[in-house]
């Protein structure tokens, strides 16, 4: 049954006109009021064509973090200026590789697999989440790009917040990128909040466990912007941060604005990035930027013990490349249950965080290398535990 089937609705007026954020905040204001009593928009029968299709189209693309990547790239290829669009495909490729890693050369020996499992489900369900809400705003916009007029009215067919369907009418407007990307980072941590941090199963499996707490000493949420230096580097140069507290919507919020400076305040870093993208398929292989160290192919002798191969994210002499497995080679594709879930939009002055400061340097290298030598170091001494209780 569509959304649209119910027995009261509204006629749309003209669209309000946002011209500026205190227009903005006047109007999110406004509705935080109205909210109880929300009515959605009548429709035409090319509406709801609309949302028949954007529903098929996102559902089609929204198959498995491959299928996301690339989406997000294509979308921004067409509208450069919905920056959220790059940022987005560069986060999802970071996603692929943590997935990917829990079926790679070093997480098989660290994690039991009922962790490698649900771990994935935590990434691929938040990849999910997030894709569902995002294509669909991405969608509308087409839309109304194509047709001269602005369809934001389709967003609450979608669960879109309030939130951003008064961003959206506000970027029509403006045309001011740098905050419909914010708001976005804004509106999708918030999103995540409610249908993945805060999920009983998630917190009980994945967020309270001991082997997440792991993964956060271990620093293994590292976010890496791969790009190439010169024309025929061999390698790619890093530039990217370190997610810390991740279970903190604040300090996520804070740190996707970090990633978005990474990538956007500097022309010359978003044209090598941009350009890597766009000659590198994401495949989900950590191959796909360092293929001197990482292989998708299992070199190592099977039941051998490990022994130390990366010195300053370069192979020690002899030593064999890491394996990094394709994401359809490590996981299959999964079910997910539709959600419907309640607006998560409450407060006005999440506007704040549109004026916070952001830290964009995006030194990243040395604590990667240090990650991957300190990954090393706790597979060997697990070993070395397990050789030792075996005696």
């Amino acid at each position: 049954m569509g959304r649209w089937e119910q027995s009261k609705c509204f006629e749309k007026d003209d669209a309000v006109l946002l011209d500026s954020l205190s227009d903005v905040k006047k109007e999110l204001k406004k509705k935080m009021k109205k909210k109880s009593g929300y009515l959605l928009p009548c429709l035409s029968e090319n509406d709801k064509q609309y949302i028949d299709l954007i529903r098929e189209q996102t559902k089609q693309l929204n198959q498995n973090n491959v299928t996301r990547t690339q989406a997000y790239l294509q979308f921004y290829l067409q509208y450069p200026e919905i920056h959220w669009a790059l940022l987005g495909h560069m986060v999802s490729r970071n996603v692929g590789w943590n997935m990917t890693d829990l079926k790679g050369e070093l997480l098989t020996k660290l994690l039991p697999e009922r962790d490698q499992k649900a771990f994935f489900s935590f990434l691929e369900r938040g990849s999910w989440l997030i894709f569902q809400d995002v294509y669909p705003q991405f969608s509308v916009y087409d839309l109304s790009v194509r047709g001269s007029k602005e369809m934001f009215h389709l967003l609450p067919f979608f669960y879109t917040s309030t939130f951003m369907e008064t961003m959206w009418r506000y970027f029509w407007r403006s045309g001011d990128s740098y905050t419909l990307a914010i708001a976005m980072v804004i509106n999708e941590q918030s999103y995540l909040e409610k249908g993945l941090i805060q999920n009983h199963h998630f917190k009980k499996n994945v967020t309270g466990t001991v082997s997440f707490k792991m993964y956060e000493f271990l620093r293994l949420n590292n976010i890496l912007f791969p790009y190439y230096e010169g024309e025929k580097a061999e390698k790619a140069s890093l530039v990217g941060a370190t997610s810390r507290h991740f279970t903190s919507l604040h300090e996520r919020i804070l740190f996707g604005k970090n990633l978005y400076s990474i990538l956007f305040q500097r022309e010359e870093i978003l044209a090598r990035v941009l350009k890597w993208a766009h000659e590198c398929p994401h495949t989900g292989s950590r191959k796909d930027y360092w293929p001197d160290l990482f292989n998708d192919v299992n070199e190592s002798l099977p039941r051998s013990l490990y022994k130390r191969r990366v010195k300053n994210c370069l192979l020690r002499k002899g030593a064999k490349r890491l394996y990094s497995p394709s994401l359809k080679y490590a996981w299959p594709n999964t079910p997910h249950e539709d959600t419907k879930s309640r607006d998560w939009f409450e407060d006005w002055r999440v506007l704040d965080y549109i004026y916070k400061e952001a830290s964009f340097n995006g030194e990243i290298l040395n604590n990667y290398c240090k990650t991957l030598e300190t990954i090393e170091l706790a597979v060997m001494a697990k070993e070395a535990l397990l050789l030792r209780e075996e005696e």
